[in-house]
């Protein structure tokens, strides 16, 4: 049985654990400190031993695409070879670094930031077909602005050549794989789904079709960079709305298809998660983020991200609503993932809501698990987190090789959202709840995040 400190291969490079820090909004831009930010954000995590760092989403397109503000790009071969500053740090400490790359899609800026809309009239958004009736009606209602190009066939190959030159250029520059943002509404998800997807052609119609354009980047990325570590994301659509709202969706059965099929197509590792059709709380789950909402030196921003006071106020409402609806559950992809792990032969990550040692070691099926977890098989074959990172930076040193029997670090993540909101205005994403940042700093104090081992 696997334990968090093991190694792990995936795509023939080794993890020296399972531990890793899934992707992130950095917020780090393209500009001249782009590369000093992402060192930064990500450099703590690997000092702390983490295993694997997943960059988060960058846009491999030069215009649109970008989900939120303050995105990184890495269209750009000249910019991409500055970040070998970044994968050098990195491997400084003996750890992996993986890229993802991502394009929006529908969930783009152009279609929800209002300021950014004014600012860039003439951008369309990508669409895999015409967008589905539920955004149509948002956008007569005036909280989204569709201007949809939905793509051709031949614009479903350059944009695959887009995913396989970005790629490269990581790869060049020292990543060590390549992850894509298969979920939380981006433009795979949308090929995915058949919620968006209702193309005639080889990449609609069906499930196996459907699939097709992760199968076409697949190529590319094999063609420009070679073998290097390729993942994704691997969408099922359960918290979606019930019919009549949404009547066509992924299942967590369509889901485990879908990796058994990216296995096959040659795919080195998959992260199984439940998502739903559109960018809302069942991505993050907790709670009702009021001290972000609330706070006074970001109204100004929220009313620019919106559109208005008026908006302002009607998105906070929804957000409070999905917060009741989405309840904070540990690790909520658990099941969805061994159900994947038991189908698939690659390694299957899991994220989501995992907040405790034993929790990650009983996911993992090692020690604390018993020998026989419970009466379950594992889960999964690596852990990871996000939004605790934004709480301890150094997160690893607490839980890896924690040495006395009797202890079981948690996190010190409330899974409150106060850093989540603050990123639509493009404000970089930290912890914000104090009560945490004052438990951090006492254990900073205590030297608890100095590593003994190098």
């Amino acid at each position: 049985m696997a334990t968090l400190e093991d190694p792990i291969e995936i795509g023939g490079v080794t993890i020296p654990n399972r531990l890793y820090r899934a992707p992130l909004l950095e917020c780090a831009g393209n500009g001249p400190d782009a590369v000093d930010a992402l060192i930064d954000d990500l450099e703590p995590a690997a000092e702390s031993g983490v295993g694997l760092i997943c960059q988060g989403a960058t846009i491999v397109r030069g215009d649109g695409g970008c989900a939120a503000p303050g995105m990184t790009r890495v269209h750009d071969p000249d910019f991409v070879s500055r970040l070998s500053r970044l994968t050098d740090r990195i491997h400084d400490y003996g750890s992996r670094i993986f890229v993802q790359l991502e394009h929006g899609g529908l969930r783009s800026m152009e279609t929800w930031h209002a300021e950014y809309r004014r600012e860039h009239p003439d951008l369309e958004q990508l669409a895999v077909s015409r967008p589905p009736w539920q955004l149509r009606l948002l956008d007569r209602l005036g909280f989204l602005d569709y201007d949809p190009r939905v793509l051709s066939t031949e614009d479903v190959y350059d944009l695959a050549a887009d995913f396989g030159r970005a790629a490269a250029s990581a790869v060049d520059a020292g990543y060590d794989g390549i992850h894509l943002a298969g979920a939380n509404m981006g433009i795979v998800q949308q090929f995915l789904s058949p919620f968006y997807n209702r193309r005639d052609d080889e990449f609609g119609g069906s499930p196996a079709a459907r699939l097709e354009f992760l199968a076409v980047v697949h190529d590319e990325i094999r063609d420009r960079a070679g073998d290097v570590p390729l993942m994704t994301k691997v969408p099922a659509e359960t918290p979606a709305p019930p019919a009549p709202v949404v009547r066509r969706k992924l299942s967590l059965e369509d889901g485990v298809e879908i990796a058994r099929r990216l296995e096959r197509i040659g795919y080195d590792a998959v992260v199984p998660v439940q998502t739903s059709v559109v960018w809302d709380m069942s991505i993050v789950r907790g709670e009702y983020p009021e001290r972000a909402w609330t706070n006074e030196g970001l109204q100004a921003a929220y009313d620019a991200a919106f559109g208005g006071s008026t908006r302002k106020r009607l998105v906070s409402a929804a957000n409070r609503v999905q917060s009741l609806q989405y309840d904070f559950e540990s690790a909520w992809n658990a099941d969805f993932c061994r159900r994947v792990r038991e189908r698939v032969s690659i390694p299957v990550l899991a994220e989501g809501g995992i907040r405790e040692r034993s929790r990650m070691d009983r996911l993992l099926g090692g020690s604390s698990g018993g020998g026989t977890n419970g009466g379950e098989p594992p889960a999964c074959d690596m852990v990871g987190m996000a939004r605790p990172f934004y709480a301890e930076p150094r997160l690893g040193a607490r839980l890896l090789e924690t040495g006395a029997e009797d202890t079981d670090p948690r996190v010190l993540c409330e899974s409150c959202n106060n850093c989540t909101v603050p990123q639509v205005t493009g404000a970089p994403g930290i912890c914000r709840t104090p009560d945490v940042l004052r438990k951090r700093g006492e254990l900073e104090r205590e030297g608890v995040y100095d590593r003994t081992e190098s």
